[in-house]
């Protein structure tokens, strides 16, 4: 499915462009910042652990332009449910996540060489991403556009393009050697010489998000959502150990953020 992403990037921009070159007609703009913590499901420390996932948290901030099709009389007629309740988000985003092995994991014997080099593994990781979603308003946008301090839920879902940065170390000396490298990363994998790797790479990601808009006032909201972002790829952390071998890798880096953000209407 994540291969089909490009076409529909490709289409959801050619709706945009061909919204905005029509913008004389009534399309109305809104564009805002977002910032707030993130988390990457990564291959460092226990999968399910609360305190895994807390300890491996970052955060992001980005900036997000919506496409308004409400006001548009001469592309919809008055009585069309689209453009009462889908708006296209476009948005570019940057996030940062240190990474260290948390969890059951690493609370063994500490004189175990095992336990010190999954203790001294740590990592970090980059992204920036560019996208489009396509957001569903419950609420009927005029009817929340009229309304003072009330909410409007929403649903979106998407793709985006992102470009990661990913560095892999260890406390205890250079990774590829047996002294610092914890055995399950010493073998090769997806064509990198060890389950391990710091690169810079580009890869796609489904984005799904849930939220809510508050109307502040008739030209500003509040918005607040939850993402979930899935990645074509399992090197955004820069550990990837060999499936083949370790059947417990069985998906693909994802990524968790929530974040608060403040939207203004640049026409009405």
């Amino acid at each position: 499915m994540l291969k089909h992403l490009a076409i529909f990037l490709f289409v959801l921009f050619g709706l945009s462009f061909n919204a905005n070159a029509q913008s004389q007609y009534g399309l109305a703009h809104e564009i805002g910042i977002i910032a707030g913590p993130v988390e990457l499901r990564s291959d460092y420390g226990a999968r399910n652990s609360s305190t895994n996932n807390f300890n491996n948290s970052g955060f992001g901030i980005g900036i997000v332009h919506f496409l308004n099709f409400s006001y548009n009389q001469r592309a919809f007629s008055e009585d069309t449910y689209f453009k009462e309740h889908f708006k296209v988000r476009t948005e570019i985003s940057y996030s940062k996540s240190n990474l260290e092995n948390k969890g059951k994991y690493v609370e063994g014997d500490p004189n175990s060489l095992a336990v010190q080099q999954l203790k001294g593994m740590y990592g970090s990781t980059q992204l920036l991403n560019f996208g489009m979603q396509l957001e569903y308003n419950l609420k009927n946008i005029h009817a929340f556009e009229r309304s003072y301090s009330s909410f409007s839920p929403f649903v979106s879902f998407g793709g985006q393009i992102s470009g990661y940065t990913t560095k892999a170390n260890s406390t205890l000396g250079i990774l590829g050697t047996t002294a610092a490298t914890f055995p399950k990363y010493l073998t090769p994998s997806a064509g990198r010489p060890y389950g391990f790797s710091s690169e810079k790479g580009t890869t796609l990601s489904v984005v799904s998000s849930i939220g809510t808009r508050y109307k502040l006032s008739p030209l500003q909201d509040l918005m607040i959502d939850l993402r979930l972002q899935y990645f074509d790829s399992d090197w955004i952390d820069g550990l990837n150990p060999n499936r083949k071998i370790y059947t417990e890798n069985k998906t693909n880096d994802w990524l968790l953020w929530l974040n608060v953000g403040y939207i203004y209407y640049l026409s009405d």
